[in-house]
């Protein structure tokens, strides 16, 4: 099982707060232990939670550093100002036992 939680947002999110969270065990998420679900980040988070999920190696991916292999980080796909009036989100993915 997977916790995903809003590490940081850079700019403006209309959707996320920082803390928010949001819980999958595959193939589902958890909509009782989730707060809030975008459509821009979905893509990200369903593409790395499959993998990590099964096979938690973030280090391996490139997903965190040497010093915090019980985290991974990604990001949503808005770049955020000049570009467009959102923001990026940085997602923190942790294993959590059921």
């Amino acid at each position: 099982m997977l916790e995903i939680t809003v590490h940081e947002i850079r700019g403006r999110c209309p959707v996320f707060k920082k803390g928010d969270k949001i819980t999958i065990k595959s193939p589902k998420i958890i909509l009782e232990k989730t707060d809030a679900l975008c459509i821009h980040a979905l893509h990200t988070i369903l593409h790395y939670s499959v993998i990590l999920e099964h096979d938690w190696c973030p280090l391996k991916l490139g997903l965190t550093t040497e010093k915090d292999q019980k985290s991974a980080y990604v990001q949503c796909l808005d770049p955020g100002p000049p570009y467009t009036e959102g923001g990026t989100v940085i997602f923190r993915f942790r294993k959590i036992e059921d």
